[in-house]
């Protein structure tokens, strides 16, 4: 257990290097790592910076895991490992952070700050990336270097994995590395990608997830004359919202474990189909995000999906087809008495003063995959909740306080 007197002069030392953590996240907002699936070109520049500042600190060893993926300039995604050898060999506390981003939307919603270039106002970070994830890589990394800073040797090895492709899917992310065996079932895992504003929150659960197409194919007309065509974007739109109403209104149970306490069904993106204001689109394709409650089927909200989909071309003469983005089964909650849970309640307690909450959320991260594979896992930071909005930002003082916790995770 930690004295005193280490626990001070740990905080001390994170609490001095709020400047150096500071410039180090605004560094990491201005290399933008959007997936292929947006645009972007992955996260090599990024996966480089990081190996240069965790080799700047001194761990004892980084490892590199390259996916392959031809939709990139390099043609690889890659995944970076970064050791802290503890006292304790055979086990591994494991803090999991994503280097992608999502794109910024529009950039007229961003009023005074932009996307990827950093501003500093009231205590804040502004930028895309600096919640989601950048503000828990820079918190990660800071804790060990406080503990090399101060020739002290954790207890257990600590691990900072940096991963690829989370906001897709993670197929060249830690799904690749749950292939390389890395992972054990005596592991104690942190993924902090959630959480809440004053990091009382523990997420030891996810609902289901499904992202799908739905593509409507009529026939493209002049614009004056509608009689000649069947309008894609109009039966699209019904059939959407027919699905809408449908769903919320069949899978309407709520869970209070759960944050929302809701299955939810979000008409999201839309892609572009005609050109001209006077063509009546032959072709609309428009997208879902669905997170599911685990006490329903997600096989049986897919055929409700389908079959509303059927219902629809019978009746209006358009051909609607279903397409599955991403598809992931909520896994096993992690045990409530797992031994990441317990020695992240007592941090909080000791450090924060404050009663944690065990719960779960609307699911996606990292956390899934370990939990599907075995190895117990909780999502954790302290957080304002801004990811994936305009003015995404980070609070300074949220990385200096999360890198304590962590820094207890690995030494106490």
């Amino acid at each position: 257990m930690w004295g005193h007197v280490q626990t001070q002069s740990i905080f001390s030392e994170i609490e001095g290097l709020k400047d150096e953590m500071t410039q180090g996240l605004m560094g990491l907002i201005r290399i933008p790592a959007i997936a292929p699936d947006n645009g972007g070109e992955g996260e090599l520049n990024k996966a480089e910076r990081l190996i240069q500042i965790a080799n700047a600190i001194g761990f004892d060893k980084i490892e590199r895991y390259d996916a392959s993926d031809e939709r990139v300039p390099s043609g690889k995604r890659p995944n970076i490992i970064a050791y802290c050898y503890g006292k304790i060999t055979t086990e591994k506390l494991w803090i999991v952070t994503h280097m992608d981003v999502v794109p910024p939307g529009d950039e007229f919603l961003w009023t005074d700050t932009r996307p990827f270039e950093p501003t500093i106002k009231s205590g804040r970070i502004y930028g895309r990336g600096s919640e989601d994830n950048a503000q828990s890589m820079v918190a990660s990394l800071f804790a060990v270097k406080a503990l090399r800073n101060l020739r002290t040797k954790p207890k257990r090895t600590v691990a900072l994995c940096f991963v690829a492709d989370e906001e897709q899917g993670s197929n060249y992310g830690i799904k690749y590395l749950m292939k390389q065996g890395l992972f054990k079932a005596e592991d104690v895992v942190v993924v902090p990608d959630g959480g809440n504003e004053n990091g009382s929150f523990i997420e030891t659960a996810e609902k289901s997830v499904l992202w799908f197409k739905v593509r409507t194919i009529g026939k493209q007309a002049h614009g004056s004359r509608p009689e000649m065509g069947l309008n894609a974007n109009r039966i699209g739109m019904q059939y959407a919202l027919t699905l809408d109403k449908m769903l919320h209104d069949k899978y309407s149970a709520k869970d209070e474990n759960f944050d929302p306490p809701v299955s939810t069904f979000e008409p999201t993106k839309k892609d572009r189909n005609v050109d001209a204001v006077n063509i009546i689109p032959g072709e609309d394709m428009n997208y879902f995000d669905f997170r599911i409650l685990p006490s329903y089927s997600l096989e049986e909200v897919l055929n409700t999906v389908i079959e509303l989909a059927s219902e629809f071309e019978k009746k209006t003469g358009a051909k609607i087809e279903i397409e599955s983005v991403q598809k992931s089964i909520a896994p096993r909650p992690t045990d409530a008495n797992a031994k990441i849970v317990v020695m992240l309640e007592e941090a909080i307690r000791k450090i924060r003063g404050i009663e944690p909450k065990i719960g779960g959320i609307g699911g996606g991260t990292c956390a899934a995959h370990f939990r599907r594979n075995g190895v117990p896992a909780v999502v954790w930071s302290t957080i304002d909740e801004m990811a994936h909005q305009p003015n995404e930002y980070t609070k300074i003082e949220n990385i200096v306080n999360d890198a304590k916790i962590f820094a207890y995770l690995a030494t106490a």
